[in-house]
């Protein structure tokens, strides 16, 4: 649809059509009861519920949400039907000036089938659902919760692939000859539980930082304890080895005997014997030999 469509759909759908603002909220309960849905659990994609996005065409700037619902869910299904006839109803009362055409054009999709837009067959993940796309305008911008109902916060909670349940809310137009019956959110959009994300996400922060964990440990260039018996000079003295000459634990050097010019001998020690002269025959007293 136009722009100008949208418009009036939504001035339709939301119970503004001709009244006042101050009459709104009272308007909105009333019309909408018979065409208000809230669906089971279903899987959304090409989520824009957090900010508002013009579709390719350009035009205004809307939020809007795919919503894939369970072939099994046939509860929610039948919701969807009957507020659609009730929506068809509205439309053969209001603008469509009393008749309801034999073609009126749907927003619900067969997931097995094919596009609208250009024929060609939905994505693997349509299969086995029904497909349908709701919008809502700036001036109503969506309620996200989360499974316990607070508002959510961190924007990356919020991606096409993810599970929950929306309120949505049916309303004819008419457009250029053209007679449907449109979907919107009505307000309230739920998630239940986290999927596998469709197209290109924001990832996590544990993808990207490995979930906390301790960084490895880097090798340490400490020197290698001294080797035994290969010549390469040491950074710490290596303990003395036995048989060169050095004391080993616990061994005490025995004491070195000088030789005592003429002194007498240590009491408690055997006197030194007397040399001689092996030329003259005469004691040595410190002299030279021969003389």
């Amino acid at each position: 649809m136009g722009d100008i469509a949208d418009y009036h759909v939504e001035q339709y759908a939301s119970g503004r059509w001709g009244l006042p603002h101050n009459n709104y909220q009272g308007r909105n309960v009333n019309m909408e009861n018979n065409t208000r849905v809230v669906t089971g659990e279903v899987r959304f994609s090409f989520i824009n519920l957090l900010k508002p996005r013009a579709n390719q065409f350009g035009g205004e700037e809307k939020y809007s949400v795919t919503i894939l619902l369970p072939k099994s869910d046939v509860a929610t299904k039948q919701k969807i039907d009957a507020a659609i006839e009730a929506a068809k109803q509205k439309g053969k009362t209001g603008n469509w000036n009393g008749v309801i055409p034999p073609n009126v054009a749907v927003p619900i999709h067969d997931g097995d089938g094919v596009k609208p837009s250009d024929g060609m067959p939905f994505g693997l993940e349509c299969k086995g659902h029904w497909v349908f796309t709701a919008t809502t305008g700036l001036d109503y911008p969506p309620k996200l919760v989360g499974p316990d109902l607070n508002p959510i916060m961190d924007a990356t909670e919020v991606y096409s692939g993810m599970y929950g349940r929306i309120s949505i809310n049916f309303s004819p137009y008419s457009f250029a000859g053209k007679k449907g019956v449109g979907c919107y959110i009505s307000t309230n959009v739920q998630k239940t539980r986290d999927g596998e994300p469709l197209g290109a996400s924001a990832p996590a922060a544990g993808d990207d930082f490995g979930g906390g964990q301790v960084p490895p440990q880097q090798p340490q260039y400490q020197q290698a304890p001294p080797q035994q018996g290969y010549g390469q000079p040491q950074y710490q003295q290596a303990p003395p080895q036995q048989g060169f000459g050095q004391p080993q634990q616990g061994y005490q050097q025995p004491p070195v005997q000088q030789p005592n010019y003429g002194q007498p001998a240590p009491q408690g020690q055997p006197p030194q014997q007397q040399q001689f002269d092996p030329i003259t025959g005469q004691p040595l007293n410190g002299g030279v030999y021969g003389i």
